[in-house]
């Protein structure tokens, strides 16, 4: 029979309970700091988000990202084009990108497109008779495109509907203006605009890839919002189909 020392006992003892205080410290550690990570989070939401779906906040945070992602397409796309922000009359090319994005955001003309805003303003952007700032005139199309698909709104409620087709047909719009952007050119046989590049020296797409990114969160905008009507729609032929009396207040 093999004795067991009791200091030996008590070691173990000690152990195990060095063990089991450690994990609790770490446990209301990890508590601790989950809790402070949700009041943060909390604390950083703004009033107007309670009158948000997940949906809404869905498609004004993809509104954000997809104009953040015009505005950094236009700052790419006038440093390898310099002569167009010439043609705008600012002083340098951030003057001309910050007139673009006003305009866009504050839905009002730009000056060298007339009153023409989305499609209108996108084919004649993209056509030989317009002579001026052709950079600020493409971003400017596709950026009232996007407002005028989402109901001419930047940010969306309860209260708001929007149309997942039009959505869609943004999406669309977005691939075709992509591909003439990259293959119109004018009198001369040369590219109207300067973006993608491919070229023995290397190649880059970071134009194309910023256009899908684009692409997709639309795309995926479209699919939450055809599911939305659609368990709309469900919903109520469930209470249809189990006779349950609709709501009232």
């Amino acid at each position: 029979m093999v004795s067991v020392s009791p200091y030996s006992s008590v070691r173990r003892k000690g152990r195990l309970l060095f063990s089991v205080c450690l994990l609790m410290l770490c446990a209301a550690g990890c508590t601790r700091q989950d809790g402070r990570d949700v009041a943060t989070q909390f604390s950083e939401t703004r009033p107007q988000e309670f009158f948000q779906t997940s949906v809404d906040r869905m498609a004004t945070l993809a509104m954000h990202d997809n104009l953040e992602s015009l505005y950094l397409l236009m700052n790419k796309l006038y440093l390898r084009n310099p002569a167009e922000w010439r043609k705008s009359g600012f002083v340098d090319a951030r003057s001309a990108e910050r007139n673009v994005r006003n305009a866009i955001e504050q839905q009002t003309p730009l000056a060298q497109m007339g009153n023409r805003r989305d499609l209108a303003a996108l084919s004649y952007a993209l056509s030989p008779e317009f002579l001026g700032d052709r950079v600020g005139a493409f971003i400017y199309a596709i950026g009232s495109m996007l407002v005028t698909a989402h109901g001419g709104r930047l940010e969306f409620f309860m209260t708001d509907q929007i149309n997942p087709k039009f959505v869609s047909n943004a999406a669309r719009n977005i691939e075709k203006a992509t591909w003439l952007l990259s293959q119109r050119q004018n009198a001369n046989g040369e590219l109207m605009l300067f973006s993608n590049e491919i070229s023995e020296e290397g190649s880059n797409l970071s134009f194309a890839t910023e256009f899908g990114k684009i692409v997709a969160r639309l795309d995926l905008l479209t699919q939450m919002l055809d599911e939305r009507y659609r368990r709309i729609g469900l919903n109520y032929a469930q209470s249809l189909l189990f006779l349950n009396f609709l709501p009232v207040q």
